[in-house]
């Protein structure tokens, strides 16, 4: 089986790839979901952020406030460092569970902050990233997010740069279009790289 990381910063179309990528039948295992998981209501990683950051980092109905723990953190490093300390055991343990249970011939990993290590951590063969300039992911991050510009530059500026991403991956994938655009661009790399099947 073929393991293949899928990563792009903040505004970057990644979740719109990999949605796409499971629409023509891929599994994709996510951070994102992975995140989710892990601090579930009850869940020892959760207790272990209250503990760490207060009450406010949960809602009143018991569930995880991811607002208020990335509001937080953003622009603090030393925040972020120990929020990266509860978070990344527990997350990366679900994602290498999830990737014992896939079944085909290749599974995506999504994963917003990819780093070298994790081609070691989760067995990756590749890494494709998807990128978008600056000034497209702005504006996507203020008509889809109903972010203010201050805010999405703010958020592009702490992330890794598109330059960085490459070098980190095996294949780029811009995205400066349209979905339609990302699409193709999507199944011509899939094609190139995995086959028609």
């Amino acid at each position: 089986m073929m393991r293949i990381a899928i990563t792009g910063g903040i505004g970057s179309g990644k979740t719109t790839a990999t949605n796409h990528l499971q629409s023509l039948g891929f599994e994709v295992v996510d951070a994102d979901e992975a995140l989710t998981h892990v601090t579930s209501p009850g869940a020892p990683t959760l207790q272990a952020i209250v503990e760490a950051f207060g009450s406010g980092a949960v809602n009143d109905d018991g569930n995880y406030n991811r607002k208020f723990i990335s509001d937080l953190v953003f622009g603090d490093s030393m925040a972020l460092q120990r929020l990266n300390a509860i978070t990344h055991g527990p997350i990366a343990d679900w994602i290498n569970e999830e990737l014992t249970k896939a079944t085909g011939k290749v599974v995506f990993v999504a994963i917003p902050l990819f780093r070298e290590e994790h081609r070691g951590k989760f067995a990756l063969d590749e890494a494709w990233a998807i990128l978008a300039p600056s000034d497209i992911a702005i504006q996507r991050l203020i008509s889809d997010r109903s972010m203010n510009e201050n805010d999405a530059r703010a958020r592009l500026a702490v992330q890794m740069t598109n330059e960085e991403r490459a070098q980190l991956c095996d294949i780029t994938i811009e995205n400066t279009g349209s979905i339609e655009t990302l699409y193709a661009r999507v199944e011509a790399v899939v094609r190139e790289r995995i086959g028609d099947g």
